[in-house]
């Protein structure tokens, strides 16, 4: 059995995850960063298809690199009666069950919630689905871009030239992060009350959740916020300036005084303060086009260093635009110490940023990502199969 370190939050918690692309993966990623034991089980003669999006990392995949540290995997037909009777010795053993199957699949086979619940009562069954397990949509297939469309948040990414989808996946990402915010709520809810509860989450509800200020906006507004590229839809000025050395710098103003400092010490402009254009943050809005262009000739006098200088002399918020390679360069991760080096399959080892949250006195779980099935012999072996069993599955490619 995998030793796992005592002091941290999970450890004693065992997860069992039937999973693929995004969202299941970051979810059980973060319980595994907590300490708990995950599982994940895998096709037999590929595993998770995430492994194969692309080759950058050392010939693995850049996002199975960041979503699946710190697992074991399994690899199991579960089309198969011994595969499905695999499974259900795991689940035996196991505290949370996470699936991400396709619409209706996890059903007939018998790993719906009221399923479970009579097979396990202890367990928590944690279903992500596109659109959820009821209602018109529940049937169809979801993948991130087509959520991003659906919620209307493509309409509000780009620029007057056409809309465009967000750098990341960011639906995926929502419903992983509250499919782990769920679990975690349950496990307590267990823990203190004794009741078990299952947990849902739909890619559409958890960007749709993201999606109400906007939603606001246009409900009680009339129109919905423009696609202006770096600037902010209903604040200005609040985006990013070419300065003189052709560098983009990012400022904010949020309030009346932050706006008479920009107008006093960096415009050099202290009458546009009282400016009836200019005078509210709507009035700044209504007026965009004219402000920008005071803020872009003033920008344009001033290489990037000198400009942030000033902005922040002020006390106005400011940042220049990076690309990736400045960001994994940034000073901030470099002085806080959050690299790690973690071990991926083939042995090459790469640096993983350490989780976002910081719980005093402990130290995250920060363990290798598996190869397809690298687990497969030993967890079998721990749940009691003999060499020949294990070799007779894989000759029968039943793992």
């Amino acid at each position: 059995m995998t030793e796992l370190p005592e002091e941290l939050p999970l450890s004693g918690i065992t997860v069992v995850s039937v999973e693929q692309a995004v969202a299941a993966p970051f979810a059980t990623r973060q319980l595994a960063d907590l300490g708990a034991r995950v599982i994940k089980v895998e096709r037999p003669g590929g595993g998770d298809f995430a492994r194969r999006y692309d080759t950058t990392v050392h010939g693995e995949s850049s996002y199975f690199v960041w979503l699946n540290r710190s697992k074991e995997s399994v690899t199991l037909d579960l089309k198969s009666d011994r595969g499905r009777q695999v499974l259900e010795q795991l689940l035996g053993g196991a505290d949370v069950f996470v699936q991400n199957l396709a619409p209706g699949a996890a059903a007939r086979m018998g790993l719906g919630a009221d399923d479970l619940a009579e097979r396990f009562p202890s367990l928590i069954p944690c279903s992500i689905s596109g659109y959820g397990s009821s209602g018109p949509w529940a049937g169809r297939k979801a993948y991130d871009l087509l959520v991003q469309c659906q919620t209307g948040l493509v309409s509000l990414t780009g620029n007057e030239h056409g809309s465009a989808r967000v750098g990341v996946s960011v639906a995926d990402i929502a419903a992983g992060m509250y499919a782990y915010s769920g679990i975690l709520t349950a496990l307590f809810t267990r823990a203190t009350t004794g009741v078990t509860r299952s947990v849902e989450v739909s890619l559409f509800e958890a960007l749709a959740e993201w999606m109400n200020q906007p939603a606001y906006y246009t409900r009680y507004g009339g129109t919905q916020p423009p696609r202006i590229g770096t600037q902010h839809a209903t604040i200005a000025p609040y985006g990013a300036y070419t300065a003189a050395d052709g560098k983009d710098v990012l400022f904010s103003i949020q309030n009346e005084r932050e706006w008479a400092a920009l107008c006093e010490r960096f415009l050099g402009l202290p009458g546009l303060v009282g400016d009836p254009r200019f005078a509210t943050g709507p009035d700044r809005v209504a007026h965009r086009e004219e402000l920008n262009a005071i803020v872009a000739e003033r920008f344009g006098r001033s290489d990037s260093g000198e400009v942030m200088k000033l902005l922040d002399e002020a006390g106005i918020a400011n940042a220049g635009v990076n690309d990736i390679d400045e960001f994994v360069r940034h000073p901030v991760l470099s002085a806080r110490d959050r690299w790690r080096d973690v071990r991926i399959p083939g042995g090459a080892v790469v640096p993983a940023l350490l989780p976002p949250t910081d719980l005093a006195g402990t130290a995250p779980r920060m363990d290798a990502v598996p190869a397809a099935g690298e687990h497969t012999g030993s967890i079998l072996a721990e749940l009691g199969y003999s060499t020949a069993d294990i070799d007779g599955m894989r000759a029968d490619q039943v793992i």
